[in-house]
């Protein structure tokens, strides 16, 4: 009940001038959705309901049916009961943001969940939905990006603005990948999403990411996984439109979003309670078409604007690259970096799959001759993949085969430029210089 009253107070800040007063009441609930006969408020508008302990919780519209307002409860632990009365309180899709929320952790509705504790004061808003940009508009990618490390700054240059998918199973190294980027890559503000983590691994991450370095250019929105599928949704759009107005201001900006396949889980578990048709694996078509909705806000922005370099870890079920939400992401990314359960079994960390990894602006940001050498090395990364059952078995003598040759004396160079310390940062020049040394060898 602490949530939804921080909730309203939020919401009065925020709200329309002239904003008519609606009220219903409970006709059905089915431990999800709240149904109650339809009063005149969009989809988005905040409702107040009445609990039969005569407290409240807050939820949100969602969509209509047969003359009915369908209603998601942020609580899932609401005691609604039968013609409880609902009571429309906001219409407002703004959100607040400013400099105040740097260096703090706040959750779905901004609030503050941080040890701080007290309410963060801000003085701007800004559209949970984004402003739309003109995309012959957008500036071109055309300045690389240090991430600090040395696999991807030398074989995948990441360029200032681009949208880049991890992609893996579970306990493959995602995570420990994003927090590398998270401290290493360099950027005005950086915006981490931690969506639908696990509670008790939420105080570590936010640790390890909020250091005495990065504090004050970082802001957390922590929504973990016992909360209700619409917060977790929110807290995604909320994370977007905050970097989307630092990047009005002029800044480059960071956003790290951990994870998009739960939003999509969140997703498809809104779109189930409305009554979509399932497709592909039990997602609804709402979700395929929030993928490139939301990553399409990020990268980019016009003239006299700055960008948005996002990173988005994507989850393989069952190691599969190409289950519904991995396809839908790749296809609209800008380039994914895979990571292999085989390499990680073998202490290759961070475990990247040179053959499947791809930066498709690399090529555009780098020289000539960088991208000849990075060519190089992948080529006899994958020369070694495809003959090292045959080597292993003792099958092959050397001498046979130039190339294989090659590529047998390379593999321990190549696993050495994948292998980082994950406190270790790699600066891009460093990187360079070490792909030169492979290559003269």
């Amino acid at each position: 009940m602490i949530v939804a009253n921080k909730i309203l107070e939020n919401f009065e800040k925020f709200s329309v001038s002239e904003n008519i007063s609606y009220k219903s009441k409970i006709t059905k609930f089915d431990g999800k959705i709240v149904e109650c006969d339809a009063f005149p408020s969009p989809i988005g508008t905040i409702c107040k309901i009445n609990c039969s302990n005569n407290e409240f919780v807050t939820g949100e519209i969602i969509g209509f049916r047969e003359n009915k307002n369908l209603i998601a409860v942020h609580d899932q632990n609401a005691n609604l009961v039968s013609g409880s009365i609902i009571e429309a309180m906001n219409t407002s899709s703004n959100i607040e943001v400013g400099d105040e929320i740097l260096g703090r952790v706040i959750d779905a509705f901004g609030n503050p969940i941080d040890e701080e504790g007290n309410k963060i004061s801000v003085n701007e808003s800004w559209p949970l939905n984004g402003k739309p940009i003109n995309p012959m508009k957008r500036i071109p990618i055309s300045e690389s990006l240090d991430v600090g490390i040395k696999a991807i700054n030398t074989l995948f240059t990441v360029g200032r603005g681009q949208r880049l998918g991890i992609i893996a199973g579970s306990g493959v190294g995602k995570s420990m990948l994003l927090g590398m980027m998270t401290k290493f890559t360099e950027a005005d503000s950086v915006i981490v999403a931690l969506i639908g983590d696990r509670g008790r691994e939420l105080g570590n991450s936010v640790s390890d990411i909020l250091n005495d370095e990065t504090k004050k250019r970082t802001t957390i929105i922590a929504v973990p996984a016992d909360k209700s599928p619409l917060l977790r949704i929110k807290g995604a759009e909320r994370a977007t439109s905050i970097a989307e107005y630092f990047r009005s201001k002029g800044k480059n900006v960071l956003l790290i979003m951990d994870s998009l396949t739960r939003i999509a889980h969140a997703k498809r578990e809104v779109g189930l309670a409305l009554g979509e048709q399932p497709t592909s694996k039990g997602y609804p078509p709402s979700v395929i078409s929030m993928i490139p909705n939301l990553i399409e806000r990020t990268g980019a922005g016009s003239l006299n604007e700055g960008t948005i370099t996002s990173f988005y870890t994507i989850l393989a079920d069952s190691d599969d690259t190409n289950d519904p939400v991995v396809d839908t992401a790749r296809a609209i990314l800008d380039g994914h970096i895979v990571l292999s359960r085989e390499f990680a079994q073998l202490g290759i960390f961070p475990a990247i799959d040179l053959n499947q990894s791809l930066s498709r602006v690399m090529s555009s940001i780098i020289t000539d001759e960088h991208r000849q050498k990075a060519e190089l090395v992948k080529k006899y990364f994958s020369i070694y993949q495809e003959n090292k059952d045959l080597v292993l078995m003792g099958g092959y003598n050397s001498g046979q085969n130039e190339e294989i040759d090659k590529a047998i004396e390379m593999w321990p160079k190549i696993c050495e430029l994948i292998k980082q310390d994950y406190k270790t940062k790699s600066d891009f020049s460093d990187c360079i210089k070490k792909l030169d040394k492979i290559i003269r060898k």
